[in-house]
């Protein structure tokens, strides 16, 4: 094992495309584990990030190596290490701070992953973290879905919401969905009940009364959102502006705190209107969680959905794709030479 790897770089935001280079293999600290990526997944956050969109939230030294989840084999461990061995197969969600997974090698702390699904393949298991955390976060935790309840999952053919859908169902839910004609058999597939075709209707001219949304795309989508649910219900948005309730929380200092307080002035008087409450999710890694997940999949309850396949040579044309919201699942990258 030599101690250069490939990796995909940015050296500074609004840079174009990344730069596939050969960088140093990282060191691992006493808990973390020495993976050997296999496969990586595309997300939202890549394209904001190279951006600088998250930057109020997230400022990266540069140059920074992209990518926010993985999987692959355990090939060393840390001093300290005691519930993964090399060999183990794993997945996982670095930590913000500690992301870089479009490369041959990343350490990472064993807090942050689980092990695989023995049923799935590499390029499987990378479709999920991310968006299953996601997804885990926003019906389990924030909203509480339980059977008797009604959700909207906005886009539903997408990355988060192929895996969004099913883990509703699993809670009992009742799942109505967002998504083009052409995909109404698809997402009836992972179990929606009630499909709105986004081209022909508004869906909040249709949906009345419901316990939450899970908002996937900000906007104008998130404000109409508002009539959709009933008094005492919840929005959660991973594509809507952080709010100041969501600074405090988060631990932002005073003055982003009222930067996004003041950004947010419009969906505070929605709350205040509507009766419901408005929470914007920034996932936070978890290993146990990814355990959970696990077993779902195991048992044949959850399943990853894989749009396409791409080389890390062919970085650029991933994140391409991805920027064209035209994906009906997760867009995988593969650490193949």
């Amino acid at each position: 094992m030599t101690d250069k790897m490939r990796a995909a770089v940015i050296d500074h935001y609004h840079q174009v495309d990344p730069e596939i280079r050969l960088v140093p293999q990282p060191v691992i600290h006493p808990h973390d584990v020495l993976v050997k990526i296999r496969a990586a997944s595309v997300n939202p956050i890549d394209t904001k990030t190279m951006a600088g969109d998250l930057r109020l939230l997230l400022r990266y030294r540069m140059p920074l190596i992209l990518g926010s989840d993985f999987a692959g084999d355990v090939i060393a461990v840390g001093r300290q290490v005691t519930a993964f061995q090399v060999g183990d197969a794993v997945y996982g969600r670095p930590q913000k701070d500690r992301i870089g997974t479009f490369a041959d090698y990343l350490a990472v702390d064993t807090g942050d992953i689980a092990l695989m699904p023995t049923n799935l393949s590499y390029e499987q298991a990378a479709a999920l973290p991310l968006v299953g955390l996601t997804s885990y976060q926003a019906l389990h935790d924030l909203m509480a879905l339980r059977p008797g309840k009604k959700v909207l999952i906005q886009a539903g053919s997408g990355g988060v919401g192929t895996v969004a859908i099913q883990l509703a169902k699993q809670l009992g839910a009742y799942v109505a969905t967002t998504t083009s004609a052409a995909n109404t058999a698809f997402v009836q597939s992972l179990g929606a009940d009630e499909v709105i075709d986004y081209h022909r209707t508004d869906f909040a001219t249709v949906l009345k009364d419901y316990d939450a949304v899970f908002d996937t795309l900000g906007g104008n989508n998130l404000e109409r959102a508002f009539r959709v649910v009933k008094p005492g219900g919840i929005i959660v948005s991973v594509s809507g502006r952080p709010n100041g309730r969501f600074a405090q929380t988060y631990g932002l200092p005073l003055w982003k705190r009222g930067v996004l307080r003041l950004a947010t002035r419009r969906l505070a008087q929605l709350e205040k209107v509507s009766g419901v409450s408005y929470r914007f999710l920034f996932m936070q890694p978890s290993g146990q969680q990814l355990a959970e997940l696990t077993t779902l999949v195991e048992q044949d309850k959850l399943v990853p959905v894989i749009d396409r396949i791409y080389p890390l040579t062919e970085i650029a044309a991933a994140l391409t794709y991805s920027r064209s919201g035209k994906a009906h699942g997760k867009i995988i990258v593969t650490m193949t030479e």
